[in-house]
């Protein structure tokens, strides 16, 4: 169109911003926006929001910049920058934006539960859900819902509140699709209620790899190994393609159950999908082979592994070594995992290596252990345990 001298509109210059927000290419943003101030557009609100959208997604600092510019703002422009602060993390500025808002719709309530929930503020996410309900008497729409059900997931223990936002959407009659299908399935299964997992997935009108994963992930973790290979079966035979994290889940149900030939099996199966093993995926086969007793095993996946092992799989390999009693094999990579180990982070493996010496006999060598993570100001990680009933299947 410029090379052929053709008049710009608005829809034109939207359209183009918004191809320009998916490739967040920063010189090229910059170059059209000198080109809208050429032009005079730079004062539409349509046009600078979509600019805006697509600053967003490359640099923060210009995205601030032409938002205290701006002439005229919509409710968009301000979602928009709630938005892009939670991207980059920064918390505090997003919401002293939405606390600054002239007027708030769904989709804004919705932009600051989400920048909570995703930075791991999940009680904040909460509590502002709960003042969206009371205060501004606002239908949640399932952005939402999504948001606040991840939350869920990660505090652990949903109790009626879970139960309440599924009871929500059942009440609204909302479609399960994949989005909130996904969502609740998250939620249920990762805190262990597999039934109510099971049941919102038999329901819902689209099943992804997203929702299947969480299934087989909930199964995996909550000790059903063979059920988390039924569904991983299930899903082959439904045509979902399997993403790096459904492996990792299989591969864990293999290691929780036992299952050391069909595990190996598994691995190999990652490349026949055109993925790469991930440190995840290493890390079970470790995890798999040393409760096993297959040390040597367990050992080889690490001496030969693509990636370099972090502390994690050393970790794995450690707490193998004491549950078989193979103190040798043990102390044979000890110089290896304390060259890795930060006081700050791994005050467990510290301990780890103490009680491997103590255990077989070593008292001096783990008195030095000791001394050094006094001297060293390591941080050990409090534990922590819960009960619930009913989780099963």
């Amino acid at each position: 169109m410029q090379r052929l001298s053709l008049p710009f509109d608005t829809f034109s210059i939207v359209f183009t911003l918004k191809s320009c927000t998916h490739l967040q290419n920063l010189p090229l943003i910059r170059h059209l926006h000198s080109h809208l101030l050429k032009l005079g557009f730079d004062t539409h609100v349509y046009v600078a929001t979509a600019l805006l959208q697509a600053y967003v997604g490359a640099s923060s600092d210009d995205a601030h910049a032409l938002f205290d510019e701006m002439p005229e703002r919509n409710t968009v422009t301000w979602n928009t920058m709630v938005s892009g602060y939670s991207k980059s993390g920064d918390v505090e500025k997003a919401w002293n934006l939405f606390d600054g808002m002239p007027v708030r719709d769904v989709a804004s309530w919705s932009a600051m539960i989400a920048c909570y929930m995703s930075n791991g503020l999940w009680e904040n996410g909460l509590v502002l859900f709960r003042e969206m309900l009371l205060l501004e008497e606002l239908k949640p729409d399932q952005v939402a819902l999504c948001s606040i059900l991840a939350g869920f997931s990660h505090m652990g223990s949903i109790g009626l509140l879970g139960k309440s936002v599924h009871a929500y959407t059942l009440k609204n009659g909302w479609e399960l699709n994949a989005e909130l299908g996904t969502g609740l399935v998250v939620m249920y299964a990762k805190c262990g209620y597999l039934k109510n997992a099971s049941h919102v997935f038999s329901l819902m009108q689209g099943r992804n790899v997203v929702s299947w994963t969480a299934l087989i992930c909930g199964s995996a973790q909550h000790g059903y190994g063979k059920e988390a290979l039924s569904i991983f079966d299930m899903m082959k035979q439904a045509g979902v393609r399997p993403n790096e994290l459904t492996f990792t889940g299989v591969l864990t149900a293999c290691a929780r159950a036992g299952l050391v030939e069909e595990g190996h099996g598994y691995f190999r199966m990652i490349e026949g999908y055109g993925l790469k093993p991930t440190i995840q995926h290493y890390g079970c086969m470790v995890d798999m082979f040393g409760k096993a007793g297959l040390l040597g095993e367990a050992y080889e996946v690490i001496r030969t592994m693509r990636l370099k092992p972090n502390v994690v799989v050393w970790g794995s390999f450690l707490c193998s070594c004491k549950l078989h009693k193979q103190f040798e094999m043990a102390e044979r990579v000890f110089d290896q995992v304390m060259e890795m180990v930060k006081p700050e982070n791994d005050g467990g493996v510290y301990t780890l290596i103490s009680d491997l010496y103590v255990l077989s006999g070593k008292w001096d060598d783990a008195e030095r252990v000791r001394k050094l993570m006094v001297n060293q100001n390591v941080k050990k990680t409090r534990g922590s345990s819960f009960i619930r009933s009913g989780a099963g299947f």
